[in-house]
């Protein structure tokens, strides 16, 4: 019974996950783009700038012909108008389902051991949860840029940190509350919130510190305006990303555990009288 539960949860999830990528892509499509779009005009204009002023070694020799070799080998495989349509809501969509389907798990786990909270109160905290954790605490330190803005030679270093940040930024809120839940019967529920609140702080600043910084994620001479547009679309995206997601899942959820447990109550009288029917 358990394990039915689990996996309609798990299907659950993945569906609010569907339908919280469908609105994230949106606000990506319609707030994320103009930035997008701005900087790559900024790094174009700055590469034909230093082409401009870059003597050619060729010139007069075929430097024509080789310059138009170059552009044909640097052409795009996929254009940008399919990369910010079918590319981005592909991109958003998988996003939205995976992390749904794992958000639900951690949701089968919080029931019941967080509180005596609701399905969807339970939903809220999952979603609040997973946006501070696997986005807010990462982005804080490593805060997100527009493609092609950072030095291309460090992007598997800069990947490498942002995740270590959200494996940290996990492992950090997981430990949070198993302090909390243990401190509780000692502290209280409230003192013991608190506790745990301030050591997750205290050990995400270390964190932070012990971390190195991404000093090359920006250019210099960069617009800052274009920059702090795609800061803010970013954020945009992933909180209305997981706000639908709580709200459709905590629906979805509490509709599947109602009935799971009326099917229960229903069962248990049959299973009663069932020995004096025989």
């Amino acid at each position: 019974m358990y394990a039915s539960t689990v996996r309609g949860l798990l299907v659950r999830g993945m569906l609010a996950g569907l339908i919280a990528g469908l609105f994230a892509f949106a606000v990506a499509y319609v707030v994320g783009e103009p930035p997008v779009r701005g900087s790559i005009a900024v790094e174009e204009a700055q590469a034909a700038k230093d082409a401009a002023g870059a003597p050619s070694a060729h010139a007069g020799h075929g430097g024509d012909a080789a310059s138009g070799e170059a552009a044909e080998e640097e052409e795009e495989l996929v254009s940008r108008p399919v990369q910010s349509t079918f590319g981005l809501a592909t991109g958003v969509l998988v996003y939205g389902v995976a992390l749904g389907g794992i958000a639900s798990l951690a949701f089968s786990f919080a029931l019941g051991r967080v509180g005596g909270f609701s399905p969807r109160a339970t939903a809220a905290l999952t979603g609040a949860g997973a946006f501070a954790l696997v986005y807010l605490v990462p982005f804080l330190k490593y805060p997100a840029t527009p493609p092609a803005v950072g030095n291309p030679d460090t992007i598997g270093q800069r990947t490498t940190l942002f995740f270590l940040m959200i494996l940290l930024s996990v492992l950090l809120g997981v430990g949070a509350i198993i302090l909390g839940r243990r401190l509780a019967p000692r502290l209280g529920n409230w003192n013991a919130t608190l506790a745990a609140a301030g050591g997750f702080i205290v050990a995400t600043a270390l964190a932070f510190a012990v971390l190195p910084d991404n000093s090359d994620a920006v250019q210099p001479g960069f617009p800052a305006a274009l920059l702090w547009e795609f800061r803010v679309a970013s954020l945009a995206v992933q909180l209305v990303l997981w706000a639908v997601f709580a709200i459709v899942f905590g629906v979805l959820a509490q509709r599947l555990l109602a009935a799971r447990a009326e099917g229960t109550e229903a069962t248990a009288p049959a299973q009663q009288e069932a020995p004096a029917l025989g």
